[in-house]
């Protein structure tokens, strides 16, 4: 095969992993039957007013509650599309999920909900628990962000200082019938860390959400320590409120790796689809096989999963760009080696820019641009960095949610 554009060759796998993601592609083959009687539609995340929009498409026009992040909002018939902030929560995504949670708290018997669950669910279904104020749950979410830690114990936090996430929500909905369906985003594609888990029952204790803040070194506002250490409303994964609901995950990232995998009519080697890590050092390992494999080309490596970084400096940046940052120091200019790194929601980090592209002349271009790489990596400022040198893969809001694509052309 010959590739005459590796960079674009890299965007088109990247466009298709997205696409294969899409709900208006996807999501009508997992919906059930409409049942008669009453349907309530709720949801949130990225992901969710294209999913409900999916949902209308197959079933007509419903009745419900969809919280999606600003500028993800869909046109829908009759599903409420309401926006809300991301990655930290706001006012607005409170008083949508307590209008949310109202409108499940008047469902009998014989009525139906249809859940739609994606990556973005954790920050925009807020509802703090009692005594811990909005301000204080914004505080303590961003330092969960900048620490490093991993999502799913950034997430077993959120779920004790929440009312609607770790089964919760679904909770609200019994004796109603509930059928949630979830878009992964998680490392290892487990329903109870979409999103922090609102319809799927929760084994952890406040004790494990105490001991995820003591390993990061977060400090947390008096009232989240008191109230940690009443308890927390989480449901059991036993509790008869959730035998009414029923969870089916029906797109996830290792459905868009082998859709990008197939376009090639080359090697292909799957590094994973739930690789975790600091950014800076996964970059490095992958570095060191790409280097390794120059001469034997062409050769793509593939993976997805969540990198994390660990905030040390003041700039802007994400774990894709971050990613690809460390992945352009590392190669040194290696001839023949091409990378990019992006989201698939469009957005790493806060910013909105999906993510980079790596080249062999990545550094010659930051240095005829007087940008210090090194120094951008120790800023943590990986998104200025690809701007200055017109780097940067931005897409606008994707829709979807299967979060990190990873790809590494080697020549």
């Amino acid at each position: 095969m010959t590739i005459d554009d590796p960079i674009q060759l890299l965007r088109d796998l990247f466009d298709k992993a997205v696409e294969v993601a899409d709900p208006m592609q996807s999501l009508a083959a997992h919906l059930p039957e409409k049942p008669e009687g009453r349907v309530v539609v709720v949801g949130a995340g990225k992901a969710s007013a294209r999913m409900a929009e999916a949902v209308e498409a197959a079933w007509g026009p419903c009745e419900g509650l969809v919280i999606t992040r600003y500028g993800y909002a869909r046109p829908c018939q009759g599903i409420e599309i309401v926006e809300a902030a991301h990655p930290v929560p706001d006012a607005a995504g409170q008083k949508a999920t307590e209008r949310l949670l109202d409108l499940l708290s008047g469902l009998g018997e014989g009525d139906y909900v249809l859940a739609l669950i994606s990556g973005g669910a954790s920050a925009l279904l807020t509802a703090p628990v009692s005594g811990v104020s909005l301000a204080e749950k914004q505080e303590v979410n961003a330092a969960l962000l900048a620490s490093g830690a991993p999502i799913d114990r950034m997430n077993t936090v959120r779920k004790h200082l929440s009312r609607v996430k770790g089964g919760q929500l679904a909770a609200a909905a019994h004796p109603a019938e509930m059928c949630a369906l979830l878009i992964s985003d998680v490392p290892g594609d487990d329903p109870a860390f979409i999103g922090s888990g609102p319809t799927v029952g929760e084994a952890s204790t406040p004790a494990d959400a105490r001991a995820v803040l003591d390993n990061w070194k977060i400090d947390v506002p008096a009232s989240v320590t008191a109230a940690l250490a009443k308890g927390s409303s989480v449901v059991a994964p036993d509790d008869r409120r959730l035998a009414t609901t029923t969870n089916h995950l029906y797109a996830a990232p290792s459905q868009s790796l082998a859709a990008a995998a197939e376009m090639v009519d080359f090697e292909v080697r799957q590094l994973g689809d739930a690789l975790e890590g600091e950014a800076r050092d996964v970059a490095a390992e992958h570095a060191k096989l790409a280097l390794s494999l120059r001469g034997q080309g062409p050769l793509l490596l593939l993976s997805g999963g969540e990198l994390t970084v660990t905030r040390r400096g003041n700039g802007v940046g994400g774990p894709n760009a971050e990613y690809c940052l460390a992945l352009a120091l590392a190669l040194e200019g290696g001839e023949g080696i091409y990378a990019l790194s992006c989201d698939t929601d469009g957005v790493d980090g806060a910013a909105e820019v999906a993510g980079a592209v790596v080249t062999p002349d990545t550094l010659a271009k930051a240095q005829a641009a007087g940008v210090d790489p090194a120094q951008a990596l120790a800023e943590n400022d990986a998104h200025s960095f690809f701007d200055k040198i017109d780097d940067q893969v931005v897409t606008g809001p994707t829709l979807t949610n299967v979060n990190d694509f990873r790809a590494i052309l080697v020549l």
